[in-house]
């Protein structure tokens, strides 16, 4: 029983270092070249500009840091602090065993590392972005934001806890995989309505009103045989003066989304050729190749789950005295990122190809010296990092460096 606490120690142990190691390496390789705007970008990015990317990156890894540093922490004060065996105790003197204490335990758990989250978020927002000139929400703002975030987790989130609970206690050997169908259904339904019914609840949505570019960027659809049920512009500087672009839903749903601050920084053919690379994801169905991934994957820890649960090792060795398939649900998703950690340059590597292939696409379809316009101005106005570590990035980055890729982009 004590084994498996001591692999899930050193395992624990391995993923903080790690993770702490890059974020300083990031830190010092960003400050090494800070001083110096890389040639290649020299014409485009002051040293004014390039510095304070360089600020706000080591801001982030910093606070990053202590995040890592706070989660590690609070693992170990759930499982060999005895936490969840506490947590379990007050649950149980509330409620009769059964879905309903299970459920209990598991909004108690969320509730804690919720709140445990709450002071980095807070910091971030109001100290690094707003330091930075990013920032543009209120304090009230931002608990109406987390008020709604914590009601539609609860109103969707609930159902499902539920649901999964009853699986595992009725259908017996075979609970995880009718779990996963409903974990797949519940994926695609919340796919479906995102665009209609949620994102409304945060922002403001409304026609492109752009003469000149709507029509361009029609051009561009019609051109790549896209059809979508709406231009949206997005109010994203109500919050932050981030400039992005997304699609979203899917099917008939399916909707192209510009933020407000995008369009004021972007010219239209600009606007047109990160469209392109949008465009690209799609058509190459890079989108449904990592869901079908992420179901493939989740299919077997599902599995993983369903034999781990049967096992005492698993919870005596984790300092819980009271095994139930909530605290089997809780004890997997704090255990299994900490083994799998060292998997995630495969997931960025993935997406980095991808990003490489829309890029392809967009120069394809539109202008490869617009896109590398738009990219310059993007990690310009966004004060991203010219310079990262390049085993940081190739840890965690999902984009590819920005040199990497706008010399691909030239020889396009």
């Amino acid at each position: 029983m004590m084994t498996f606490g001591l692999v899930f120690l050193a395992a624990l142990a391995l993923a903080t270092s790690v993770r702490l190691w890059l974020a300083w390496r990031h830190i010092t390789h960003v400050r090494l070249h800070r001083a110096a705007v890389p040639a290649e970008f020299a014409g485009e990015i002051t040293l004014a500009a390039h510095q304070r990317a360089a600020d706000y990156t080591c801001a982030k890894a910093r606070l990053a840091m202590a995040g890592v540093t706070a989660e590690a922490a609070i693992v170990l004060w759930l499982t060999f602090g005895g936490g969840l065996q506490a947590m379990h105790e007050i649950t149980a003197s509330w409620l009769p065993g059964g879905i309903g204490r299970g459920l209990a335990l598991i909004v108690l758990v969320t509730a804690l590392m919720t709140a445990a989250e709450l002071p980095f978020g807070l910091y971030r927002t109001f100290r690094i972005e707003e330091r930075f000139g990013f920032n543009r929400m209120t304090l009230p703002m931002f608990f109406i934001d987390l008020a709604k975030s914590v009601l539609l987790a609860a109103a969707f989130g609930i159902p499902l806890v539920v649901c999964i609970l009853w699986l595992m206690s009725k259908t017996e050997t075979y609970w995880w995989f009718y779990a996963w169908f409903v974990w797949v259904g519940f994926n695609l339904f919340m796919l479906a309505i995102y665009p209609t019914w949620i994102a409304p609840l945060f922002n403001k949505f409304s026609p492109m009103q752009d003469a000149e570019l709507k029509e361009r960027v029609e051009r561009l659809l019609t051109r790549c045989g896209f059809r979508v049920k709406g231009l949206m512009v997005m109010d994203g500087s109500r919050r932050s003066s981030h400039g992005n672009a997304y699609f979203t839903g899917f099917g008939k749903s399916k909707r192209i989304v510009f933020f407000d601050t995008l369009l004021s920084r972007l010219n239209p053919a600009e606007v047109e050729a990160v469209l392109a690379h949008e465009l690209g994801h799609f058509k190459l169905r890079h989108v449904a190749k990592r869901m079908t991934w992420i179901f493939a994957v989740s299919l077997g820890f599902l599995w993983l789950l369903g034999y781990l649960m049967e096992k005492e090792w698993f919870f005596h060795g984790l300092n819980v005295s009271a095994p139930s398939t909530a605290m089997a649900l809780i004890l997997f998703f704090i255990v299994v990122p900490n083994f799998t950690f060292l998997l995630q340059p495969l997931g960025a590597m993935y997406s980095r190809m991808h990003e490489f292939e829309a890029d392809r696409y967009a120069a394809q379809n539109a202008s490869a010296k617009d896109l590398v316009s738009a990219l310059v101005k993007l990690y310009r106005d966004n004060a991203s990092t010219l310079t990262p570590d390049p085993a940081h990035s190739a840890f965690y980055d999902s984009h590819p460096l920005a040199l990497i890729r706008i010399a691909r982009l030239q020889k396009a």
